[in-house]
C-alpha cells in the first residue's frame, strides 16, 4: 500500500464510540471554561492586572490542552478529568467566597437572593461565542489528531452507523452558525424577500471559493480522503453552501420561532424516503447497487443528499437562537432559559434512544433522523451547560466588587438591590477595557481560524509522518500546531482586526 492509501485505511472503518462518552467530552470544556473564569477573578483580587501574555497563557492552557488530552491521552479517563476539574473549580469559588468583598456579614442565602435580583447586560451571549469556539477548537484538533495513533479510532468519524465524536464537529458547526444567522439577528429587515436572498446568495462566495479551492489542492497535490465521507468532488464547504441557500429561501415564508416545524417536517419526511423508497440504496450502494461512482450524482451521493439533514439541524439551531437571543435581563430568567434547554435535550435523547431502536441508528453519512436528533441534543445540552456556568461565573463575580471576565455577562444596576453596590459592578473601565480573550479573538475570526487549521494540518501531514509518530511526539506537535494557530489569532484580535471576505 502507498503512504496515500495506508492514511485513508487509518481513517476509514470505524463504528464511533457511545453517545455518553461524546457527552462527557463536550462538558469538560464547560467546566474547563468556568475554572478559568473563577482564576481570573481570583487572581486578580490576590494580584495585579494580567498582561496580555499572562492571559494567553491561562486561556490556552485552560480551553485548548484539556481539548487535547481529551482527545488523545487521556481520552480513556474522561471521569478522573471531570473529577479534578470540578475539585479545583469548587477550590476556586470556595477561596473567591471566603474573600468575597461584598455582602461580607450576609449569610450565602441572603446573598443568593439580592444575586436572583440582579440584572444582566451584554451585546451577545456569552454562551453562544463559547458554543461556537469549543466547536471550532474542538474540529480544529481532530482534524490533525486524527492521523496520528494516539487519537483512539472510536472517536473518529462513522463509517456507516454510530455516532464519533468528529461526527459531532460537522454538525455543531451548523447548529452554532444557524443560532447567529442574519435572519435572527434582524440584519435582512429592509427590501423585499428577493432582496435578502440575493444577500444570502452574495454571501456564499467564499464559501464557493474555498470549497473549489480545496477540491483543486486535494487532487493536485494527491492527498489523502476519505470517500465515503461526502464523495469524490463534494466537501463541507460545499454542504455549508446548500444549506445556506436552502435555509434562506425558507426562511423567506418562515418566521425565525417557527423553524422547529420545518427542521421536524425535512427530518420525517427524510427518514420516510430512506425506508420506503430506493433512497437509502442509492446513497450507500449507488445506482448499480455495487458502489458505482460514475456520473456526478453516484460520485458525490453522500454529500448531496446529507444536505437534507444539515438543512434540518440548521433550522433547529435558528429555533434555538431565535429563543436564546431574545431581551432578558435579570438572572432569573436566564436560570429559567438553561432549565428549558436542558429539560429539551434530556427529552431529545430519550426520543434519540427510541429512534435508534425502533427506526434506524444514526448514520453520519446519511445524515438521518437519529443523527439529526443527535446533533441537536448534544448541542443543547452543551449550550444549556455553558448557559449555567455563566450564571455561576457571574455569582463569583457579584461577590467581587470590580472583577473583569472577558467573554462573561456583565452585571448592572438592578432597582431591586442596593444602589450603591449595583452601581459598581460595572465600572468605566470595564467597559472602555479591551478583551484580552482567546475566546474572543477565535469567535471574531472564526473563518480565518478554521482555514489556518487546514492548511497547517496539511502541511504537518506533508512533512511529518503521522502513522509512525510516537504518542510524546504527536502530543508534542499538536500542542504546538494549537498554540501557533491560536497564537495568530490572538494576535490578530490585539490589532483590532477582523477579517471578512464579504
Amino acid at each position: 500500500m502507498s503512504q496515500k492509501q495506508m492514511k485513508e485505511a487509518f481513517v476509514s472503518n470505524h463504528n464511533g464510540t457511545s453517545v455518553l462518552e461524546i457527552t462527557q467530552g463536550l462538558c469538560l470544556p464547560v467546566l474547563c471554561i468556568l475554572c478559568r473564569g473563577l482564576l481570573i477573578i481570583l487572581s486578580q483580587h490576590l494580584w495585579s492586572s494580567h498582561t496580555w501574555r499572562t492571559r494567553f497563557f491561562i486561556d490556552f492552557v485552560f480551553l485548548i490542552v484539556p481539548m487535547v488530552t481529551t482527545l488523545t491521552i487521556l481520552s480513556s479517563f474522561v471521569y478522573l478529568e471531570h473529577l479534578t476539574v470540578i475539585i479545583f473549580g469548587a477550590g476556586l469559588f470556595y477561596q473567591i467566597y471566603c474573600r468575597r468583598t461584598c455582602y461580607v456579614r450576609m449569610p450565602v442565602q441572603k446573598i443568593l437572593e439580592k444575586f436572583l435580583k440582579i440584572s444582566l447586560e451584554s451585546e451577545y451571549i456569552p454562551a453562544i461565542s463559547c458554543f461556537r469556539v469549543i466547536n471550532s477548537a474542538f474540529t480544529a484538533v481532530a482534524i490533525l489528531a486524527v492521523d496520528f495513533p494516539l487519537f483512539p479510532r472510536r472517536l473518529a468519524k462513522t463509517e456507516l452507523y454510530g455516532t464519533g465524536a468528529m461526527d459531532f464537529g460537522v454538525g455543531g458547526f451548523v447548529f452554532g452558525t444557524a443560532m447567529v444567522c442574519p435572519e435572527i439577528r434582524r440584519k435582512c429587515i429592509a427590501g423585499s424577500r428577493f432582496d435578502h436572498f440575493t444577500k444570502s446568495l452574495y454571501s456564499v462566495w467564499p464559501l464557493v471559493f474555498l470549497g473549489v479551492g480545496r477540491l483543486i489542492i486535494i487532487k493536485s497535490i494527491g492527498y489523502q480522503e476519505h470517500l465515503t465521507e461526502y464523495g469524490v468532488h463534494w466537501n463541507f464547504f460545499f454542504t455549508l453552501i446548500v444549506v445556506k441557500l436552502v435555509t434562506s429561501l425558507l426562511l423567506m415564508f418562515f418566521p425565525p420561532n417557527k423553524s422547529w416545524i420545518m427542521a421536524i417536517g425535512i427530518t420525517v419526511l427524510y427518514q420516510l424516503a430512506l425506508d420506503l423508497t430506493p433512497l437509502k440504496r442509492l446513497i450507500l450502494y449507488g445506482t448499480d447497487g455495487n458502489g458505482t461512482r460514475v456520473g456526478l450524482l453516484n460520485a458525490n451521493r453522500e454529500g448531496i443528499m446529507s444536505t437534507l439533514g444539515y438543512v434540518a439541524i440548521h433550522m433547529a439551531g435558528v429555533q434555538t437562537g431565535s429563543y436564546v437571543l431574545k431581551k432578558r435581563s435579570h438572572i432569573k430568567d436566564w436560570i429559567k432559559v438553561a432549565y428549558c434547554i436542558l429539560l429539551l435535550a434530556i427529552s431529545l435523547f430519550v426520543s434519540l434512544y427510541i429512534v435508534q431502536v425502533k427506526v434506524e441508528a444514526a448514520s453520519r453519512r446519511m445524515a438521518n433522523l437519529a443523527f439529526c436528533v443527535w446533533i441537536i441534543a448534544s448541542s443543547l445540552i452543551l449550550l444549556s451547560s455553558l448557559l449555567l456556568g455563566d450564571i455561576i461565573l457571574s455569582f463569583a463575580k457579584f461577590l467581587i466588587q470590580g472583577a473583569l471576565v472577558p467573554c462573561s455577562w456583565k452585571l448592572i444596576q438592578s432597582p431591586a438591590t442596593n444602589k450603591k453596590h449595583s452601581e459598581s459592578l460595572v465600572s468605566e473601565a470595564e467597559r472602555k477595557k479591551p478583551s484580552l480573550c482567546l475566546i474572543t479573538a477565535i469567535n471574531r475570526n472564526q473563518l480565518i481560524f478554521f482555514l489556518l487549521s487546514n492548511i497547517t494540518t496539511g502541511l504537518i501531514n506533508l512533512w511529518v509522518d503521522t502513522l509512525h509518530s510516537s504518542t510524546l511526539w504527536a502530543f508534542f506537535v499538536l500542542n504546538l500546531y494549537m498554540f501557533i494557530n491560536c497564537l495568530i489569532i490572538y494576535m490578530l484580535h490585539l490589532q483590532d482586526k477582523t477579517i471578512k471576505f464579504w
